[in-house]
């Protein structure tokens, strides 16, 4: 059993982990300026920063079901540190783009931190304290969009990234609150890898919500990766302050998660994951209209962040009930996906906007996460008996 106080304080370690991989997204425009590079190049560090994210997690995640988490996500903390501030140094793009692809890799401590603590809950709270922590996840992206916008107008885009290097050392702190796990597997890192494709291979609903968590945060991404460089357009002609202030939209879902967490219990995974990704579909209506009217724009993010946001708990809640033995595995497995159509949806958004502005844009999300209601679908109607989440 797990107490609410320990809850409490991993969610706020979720929430300063997080953080490093999306304080860049207010400041592409004022990055990109810079070093006098276009703006569609200066999203490379969005894609760049997501790959390194998803390759973190492939590689440093599994070790966490045969090391102490609490000492995985200590060393991962300090690695994240020194990459920040390499950041603030670095002298060119590609010197700013391989330190961003480093601060992805190392900014994994929260995907440590979940799958353990969802360990330590009982079956029937499990979907309410993933939902907890997933909030705090939340709390950090919405902290990391709307501070960085506001120190970058102030003082400039490297300013953050020392400021990142600050609350690094607070969440040393904070990450000795980490219960000690006493489900770890005596297994060597290269059978913990292999062992990998195996989950993959054995288990199809793994196979489902990696594939349903890839389509609906590319969709997630292709807005955000593009959202400072539309914005910085007519007719907004926005700052980083003002485009980092679009991160408080995330308030709204935040503010629900723990209770998506409790319809995941009580209805079932599935028809929660179907109904975020449509959800999804529909905010991309809304966005479309964006480039005349703010209010719909921020009709369609709210409606994108709730879409998102209960798509990721009702995917992640159903494999931590697969194997309790594998779970950093499993997460691993999920969460490599998950970032991978973070890059894939980056890169297309970038696309799209740049040859159709907000309608490209639109376009695009609204495929992606279509496809992921037909995947979800498709899977249940083929095999119900072999694709069950307990509540279908």
């Amino acid at each position: 059993m797990i107490s609410p106080r320990q809850v409490f304080l991993m969610a706020l370690c979720c929430a300063l982990a997080v953080s490093p991989i999306y304080y860049h997204q207010p400041l592409l425009p004022q990055i990109a300026s810079t070093f006098a590079v276009s703006s569609a190049r200066g999203s490379l560090i969005a894609t760049l920063t997501q790959l390194g994210y998803a390759m973190g997690l492939l590689l440093f995640v599994p070790l966490a079901d045969g090391v102490q988490p609490r000492k995985l996500a200590t060393r991962a903390i300090i690695a994240n540190a020194v990459a920040l501030l390499a950041c603030v140094a670095a002298p060119s793009f590609s010197a700013l783009a391989l330190c961003s692809f480093l601060v992805g890799m190392t900014s994994i401590s929260a995907q440590i931190i979940i799958p353990a603590v969802a360990g330590m809950a009982t079956p029937e709270t499990r979907g309410r304290v993933v939902g907890s922590l997933l909030g705090g996840l939340s709390s950090g992206v919405l902290l990391a969009r709307t501070l960085s916008g506001v120190v970058g107008a102030l003082w400039g885009w490297r300013s953050i990234f020392v400021i990142a290097s600050v609350i690094d050392i607070g969440l040393l702190i904070v990450i000795r609150q980490l219960p000690v796990s006493n489900a770890l597997a005596a297994i060597r890192y290269r059978e913990l890898m292999h062992s990998l494709a195996g989950l993959v291979r054995k288990e199809q609903l793994l196979r489902l919500s990696a594939t349903m968590g890839f389509l609906v945060f590319a969709a997630f991404s292709a807005l955000w990766a593009t959202l400072a460089v539309l914005l910085a357009r007519a007719p907004y002609h926005y700052g980083p302050a003002a485009i980092g202030a679009f991160g408080l939209i995330g308030l709204v879902g935040l503010s629900v998660s723990p209770r998506l967490g409790a319809i995941v219990d009580r209805v079932g995974a599935r028809h929660v994951a179907t109904a975020g990704a449509l959800t999804v579909a529909i905010a991309f209506a809304f966005v479309a209209a964006g480039a005349r009217s703010l209010v719909w724009l921020i009709v369609g993010m709210v409606l994108l962040d709730l879409g998102n946001r209960a798509s990721f708990i009702a995917n992640q809640a159903r494999i931590y009930a697969l194997r309790p033995e594998a779970r950093g595995r499993l997460n691993t497995v999920f969460m490599v996906s998950y970032f991978l159509g973070g890059a894939v949806g980056a890169a297309l958004g970038g696309a799209g906007a740049l040859h159709a502005a907000w309608i490209g844009l639109a376009a695009i999300g609204a495929l992606l996460s279509l496809a992921a209601v037909v995947v979800n679908t498709l899977a249940y109607a083929r095999s119900s008996s072999a694709v069950a989440d307990g509540h279908a």
